[in-house]
């Protein structure tokens, strides 16, 4: 991504402008801790390491992290509650703070919400952009319940 860079008149009045390039590679360890044959860990890269991190943070609740008891989205723990209209825009609400605060590698589009009460389960969709090369992914899961 090419960014103009105008120069103003402090920097001695120039008429041309510079162009400078962000060039970011995000590169994450793989969860699975797989090993390659060489015994090194498997690697995730650009737009596979940030999905990786939404997955994390989609399905970690409050006080699971050590020393960050308001890390993760919380999901979990609507899965037992009553469901009304609200939940949905809750659960919205929960995954856009979470990965504003926690995932700035990355730009929600979209989020949609799928509440299935009696399986005890929400799909989700959540359709973001990874902010070095603007590509835009999709990303589906189902939160349920653990046993």
């Amino acid at each position: 991504m090419a960014t103009t860079r105008v120069l103003s008149r402090e920097d001695g009045n120039l008429s041309s402008s510079i162009l400078t390039s962000r060039d970011k590679n995000y590169t994450d360890i793989d969860l699975l801790f797989s090993a390659k044959p060489n015994g090194e860990i498997y690697t995730k890269r650009d737009a596979a390491a940030v999905k990786q991190s939404i997955k994390t943070l989609v399905q970690t609740n409050h006080f699971e992290k050590p020393f960050l008891p308001f890390f993760g989205g919380n999901i979990r723990s609507l899965l037992f509650e009553l469901v009304d209209e609200e939940d949905p825009t809750e659960i919205i609400d929960n995954i856009r703070d979470t990965v504003e605060v926690y995932e700035p590698r990355a730009r929600i589009i979209d989020i949609k919400v799928s509440l299935k009460p009696d399986n005890n389960s929400i799909d989700l969709t959540i359709e973001f952009q990874t902010v070095s090369t603007e590509e835009t992914v999709v990303f589906t899961t189902v939160v349920s319940r653990l046993r």
